[in-house]
């Protein structure tokens, strides 16, 4: 017993008690059927409390390793083989049997957005300036939502909390002109989980369905994950080329960003709706609709959603990414009646709710206003970031580039008109080297083609004054 002594004199706890004779055990210094010390002899020799060994007695009685009979000493099991049980001390199988849709998930290429350390100008999009984000405003609504008298904590409406579904109802309204019933929302943990939800709902292996090209890869990879087969039709300035539709074969749904096209930034000419919508009438399709960035409209006014002539046949999907932080994994679908149901029962499954405090905090902000106000504020500063990046991109690099997508978001897309795509990774490196992290637009399509260099560049995340010193320096970095 000399080393287990020495353990627990090192950490004097009932579990390295229970940690050192489980080892012994296992290890084979007491076989099965092998008598152990009594919990008396243990502690005296220990210098613990008795308390304490039959604490680790009872653990190793959970497990199965030891047997207890009325007044005898506990027993080593017969049934444990003398196996080592610390599996770390095992080799993994070389397959690990992965089901069909892990397979398909690992296949997948990875994000090419991943986290870069030490760059000093990050170009990176989706994200927001930490800054920006109404801290006193969520941390005094969020309070209250914690502190609000509940006759019971347990889970809610899989749908999402009814208060903030009828605070989405009003506030779409009045920022989108959508009127639906608030019955018709489903509050989700981001846009990610709408597109998995609806794909869950809607697709089989197998099926075919429409993308952008360029798109959104998340939202790509999740359809593919799931089996489905996409069909991509390329977009320009005027969003997704409709003639391009396929009516050859069916297809579940087409996936499109009508109002600022991802990452391109066309917007869905009134001609090209229409179309749309009625491709998936005479397919029987759907239309899922990912308004991601509807507020940020500067040049141009707000674009009215496919929603609102959907036809009972879009599925709008909004999110608080863009406006709040996407740390708070917070979005909602707008619903045909005739899929509320199948949704939120797939909702609850994958995760029961979403989180009821943040919910509460939310639909308080939206409830007395502070949400829009808060969204007017980042309009006015992103929009002022909008024009210091355009203003230094056209002073560095002048004709040398074609900037697209400017009238509406958080990027835009910058064409290099010297370089090819095969240059994208040199590029990359060279400004990596520098201290500047830039994106290339060519990981969102789906197929490779002899197309200029060409870049997502964010501008939300980054203070006002980083970014033409960001773009003075990449210049110097590209150009020299």
């Amino acid at each position: 017993m000399g080393q287990l002594a020495e353990a627990t004199r090192r950490v004097g706890t009932a579990r390295s008690i229970y940690l050192g004779l489980r080892e012994q055990i296992t290890g084979g210094v007491y076989a099965p059927g092998d008598s152990l010390p009594s919990s008396r002899a243990l502690a005296e020799e220990l210098g613990v409390s008795r308390t304490t060994v039959t604490t680790a007695f009872d653990q190793l009685i959970s497990e199965g390793y030891v047997l207890v009979r009325q007044g005898a000493r506990p027993v080593v099991a017969g049934n444990i083989g003398g196996v080592d049980s610390d599996l770390s001390h095992k080799s993994a199988p070389a397959d690990p049997g992965l089901s069909a849709y892990a397979a398909r998930a690992m296949a997948l290429p990875p994000s090419h957005l991943a986290r870069q350390k030490g760059l000093r100008y990050d170009f990176r999009y989706g994200d927001v300036a930490a800054d920006d984000f109404p801290k006193l405003a969520w941390r005094k609504a969020l309070t209250a939502a914690i502190l609000a008298r509940r006759e019971r904590m347990g889970y809610g409406d899989a749908a999402g909390n009814e208060n903030l579904r009828q605070a989405l109802q009003g506030y779409l309204w009045r920022a989108r002109g959508i009127r639906c019933d608030y019955q018709q929302i489903v509050v989700v943990n981001g846009s990610q989980q709408g597109l998995d939800l609806c794909a869950r709902a809607l697709l089989n292996p197998g099926d075919r369905i429409v993308v952008e090209e360029p798109c959104y890869a998340m939202a790509r990879n999740i359809f593919v994950s799931l089996g489905a087969k996409p069909t991509t039709v390329a977009c320009d300035s005027d969003g997704i080329d409709t003639s391009q539709l396929p009516t050859a074969e069916p297809h579940r749904f087409a996936f499109v960003t009508p109002s600022h096209q991802y990452p391109l930034g066309g917007i869905l000419s009134i001609g090209r709706r229409r179309a749309l919508l009625d491709w998936a009438e005479n397919s029987d399709a759907y239309i899922l609709e990912d308004d991601y960035d509807g507020e940020y409209r500067y040049d141009v006014r707000p674009i009215p959603p496919l929603y609102l002539s959907g036809r009972g046949r879009v599925i709008y999907i909004g999110t608080v990414s863009k406006t709040l932080s996407p740390t708070l994994r917070l979005g909602y679908l707008v619903l045909p009646p005739q899929l509320v149901e199948p949704l939120t029962r797939i909702k609850q499954l994958v995760d029961r709710q979403a989180p009821t405090f943040e919910q509460d905090a939310l639909a308080s902000l939206i409830e007395s206003g502070t949400y829009e106000r808060h969204v007017r504020k980042m309009r006015r500063l992103n929009g002022e970031r909008r024009q210091a990046f355009l203003q230094a991109m056209g002073d560095v690099f002048g004709d040398r580039v074609e900037i697209v997508g400017t009238s509406a978001g958080l990027h835009v897309v910058v064409w290099f008109n010297e370089w090819k795509r095969q240059d994208e990774t040199g590029l990359i490196e060279k400004a990596r080297a520098a201290g500047i992290g830039i994106y290339p637009v060519s990981q969102l399509y789906a197929e490779a083609s002899d197309r200029r260099a060409g870049f997502v560049f964010g501008y939300a995340s980054m203070p006002l004054h980083d970014i033409p010193d960001g773009v003075r320096r990449l210049g110097q970095v590209l150009l020299s």
